[in-house]
């Protein structure tokens, strides 16, 4: 039995009506990934040998240009007809000597460690499922129980008012032999509430075919929750936040305000990283040592290395900080930018596909854009490096340890060679060379005992 191949099937074909938009379901968003990514990612950790997705003509083309995996299958389910029509489109794939995982592609929870388990219960057993136990109150199916042993299990919608007061039910998520799925499939028969075939019929075959049926439960009651609409999403993405912070908190991380702290994605980090309230991280972000980010601060995708100080409200998307900078506070960086050791980026600082020099600073109300900066570089308040032409960007190159004072304008394309220096006010139309000085002259006009005009 241990030699047997896993096959995972994940039904992600529903019309998604509850949640009341025209994207899928499990392409939602669930703390920075689409739902269906969390499953997929869940599947991939058992390394089954196969795992076929089954769809709907509507989310396919989105759903092929996000997920990516060499062992995924894509199965068209052409009609909405219940989950076990949606396993019998994959049924004649099956090989005898096969176990089939089937998952859901809006339970993002389910982990690991469970379908782990799931799959050790399956090497005793015929058919493995998961229950929990819940309230009376929910939508799930009843476990329907003699002498101990699972009979059947019977949908809320076709349950008495006693089968209701049953506390343990069926999560949808189970493993099986192929061959037995091959002849049950096609002896499920409509239900004449949902009017769909349910998969949910198989238990009761496999209890009248005297089959082992085991019950494992997930380990904590939300892993198996699947999402309808958008409270149950939030809720459940709330869940998740929770679990994850908790541990940031037992790694040393300093959160000032964990209940507004969102980690959008995945976090690596180093010792001593303190975050303030109010802190969104998106995507993939590395944080080095030492790493102090204040109140209000976004950052998606970008790395931060150690001993960095990000002060309160900059936006960091897509760019590299070296260590011992210090950026903000109000800075925007964004699309490529890689700032080197020591630089400072000040207040109200925009920064575009910009390569920053060690130990350069601009602090004060700048735009600088499509531009190399050298080494040791200072940039007065209220420079802009005029990049765009009205059709196409154009690149500023400047050198080591030049200064340009503020509110200066440099027209790109142009370069600005080492140990320059740019008068304040000055507008920069040309190529400047190593050591020279560059200034506008511009006439100041003085008018004696000039009376203001009196409104009237």
């Amino acid at each position: 039995m241990s030699d047997r191949k896993i096959i995972v099937l994940i039904l992600a074909a529903g019309n998604s009506n509850r949640m009341n938009s025209d994207l899928s379901k499990v392409l939602h968003n669930f703390s920075g990934k689409p739902l269906i990514q969390y499953v997929l990612d869940a599947a991939k950790s058992i390394n089954p040998y196969i795992i076929y997705l089954i769809h709907n003509k509507n989310n396919e083309k989105l759903l092929k240009n996000l997920l990516s995996y060499s062992k995924l299958y894509w199965i068209l389910q052409k009609n909405n007809l219940g989950t076990a029509n949606a396993v019998n489109m994959v049924c004649p794939y099956f090989k005898d000597k096969e176990e089939v995982l089937i998952l859901y592609g809006d339970v993002p929870l389910i982990s690991q460690k469970t379908l782990k388990k799931l799959i050790k219960f399956k090497k005793n057993n015929d058919l493995v499922i998961i229950t929990k136990y819940l309230k009376k109150n929910n939508d799930y199916g009843r476990i329907l129980r003699k002498n101990s042993k699972v009979v059947k299990i019977i949908e809320s919608k076709n349950a008495t008012k006693e089968q209701l007061s049953i506390s343990e039910v069926y999560t949808g998520i189970l493993i099986a032999n192929s061959a037995d799925l091959k002849r049950w499939i096609p002896n499920v028969k409509r239900d004449h509430i949902n009017n769909e075939y349910l998969l949910t019929d198989i238990i009761h075959f496999a209890y009248q075919e005297n089959k082992k049926i085991a019950v494992i439960h997930p380990q904590f009651i939300e892993e198996t929750d699947g999402i309808n609409n958008q409270y149950e999403l939030k809720k459940l993405e709330k869940i998740y936040q929770k679990k994850r912070i908790k541990k940031l908190l037992i790694d040393g991380v300093i959160l000032n305000d964990p209940d507004h702290f969102y980690l959008k994605g995945e976090m690596i980090y180093g010792k001593n990283l303190e975050i303030d309230t109010n802190v969104k991280l998106n995507g993939k972000v590395i944080l080095g040592k030492n790493v102090t980010i204040s109140s209000g601060c976004i950052i998606s995708n970008s790395t931060i290395g150690d001993n960095c100080q990000i002060k309160p409200f900059s936006i960091i998307e897509d760019t590299i900080v070296s260590s011992f900078c210090i950026i903000g506070p109000f800075a925007h960086l964004h699309s490529n930018n890689i700032i080197n050791s020591n630089s400072y980026i000040g207040n109200f600082v925009e920064m575009k596909e910009v390569t920053f020099g060690d130990n350069s600073k601009t602090k004060h109300l700048s735009y600088v854009g499509n531009a190399s900066i050298g080494k040791n570089v200072n940039i007065g308040a209220g420079t802009i490096t005029c990049n765009f032409d009205g059709k196409n960007k154009h690149p500023t190159t400047i050198g080591n340890n030049v200064f340009i004072g503020s509110n200066t304008e440099i027209i790109a394309p142009l370069v600005i060679e080492d140990n320059a220096i740019i008068a304040a006010g000055t507008t920069v139309k040309k190529n400047v060379k190593e050591k020279e000085l560059v200034y506008n002259k511009k006439k100041q006009i003085h008018i004696s005992n000039w009376k203001n005009i009196k409104k009237s």
